[in-house]
């Protein structure tokens, strides 16, 4: 990914394992866009998180100290995964442990996929498409995506930003 382009993003948790399902695993994802959007590293324009992966729109603005700002996010994201799991349920903990030399637990599948989006009507069908995830397929975690907590469809339907980290898109475009 590059600076001050938008893009689609997904990242899927290891093995698909339903971790983000689990008690205070959403609210770390949650805390981590919120930080680097505060340090105005980058911006969410619209998101989604699912028990196993995460769909966001978003723009990297600027590096945090040499990294990309989306390294940062999933760094940080997988260290808290871990403190919490091994306080909470190290049984579960082991699903994630890995033969590496540089780290011993995964907890983001590596192919996390970047799209850039180009048009306004791209970026749309993509903001349409994560609004309507957790009411599809086998899922199937809200009846109506206003009902769903964990994605940024009350934003644009209220444009009360609960997170505290949402941008509309319409200022980008």
């Amino acid at each position: 990914m590059e600076l001050n382009k938008i893009y689609f993003f997904t990242a899927t948790i290891h093995s698909w394992i339903p971790i983000l399902d689990q008690q205070g695993f959403k609210e770390i994802v949650l805390s981590s866009l919120k930080f680097l959007t505060v340090k105005d590293l980058l911006k969410v324009y619209g998101f989604v998180i699912m028990p196993n992966h995460i769909h966001l729109i978003w723009e990297l603005l600027e590096l945090n100290g040499k990294e990309m700002p989306h390294a940062s996010f999933l760094k940080f994201t997988s260290h808290e995964f871990l403190k919490k799991l091994r306080l909470e349920n190290p049984g579960l903990l082991r699903a994630f442990q890995v033969q590496e030399e540089i780290r011993s637990h995964s907890f983001w599948q590596r192919n996390s996929l970047p799209i850039e989006v180009f048009s306004p009507k791209v970026v749309f069908e993509k903001l349409d498409y994560i609004h309507q995830n957790p009411c599809r397929g086998k899922w199937m975690l809200a009846d109506n995506p206003v009902s769903y907590p964990y994605s940024s469809f009350k934003f644009y339907e209220t444009g009360k930003d609960r997170f505290g980290f949402l941008t509309h898109i319409g200022e980008r475009l």
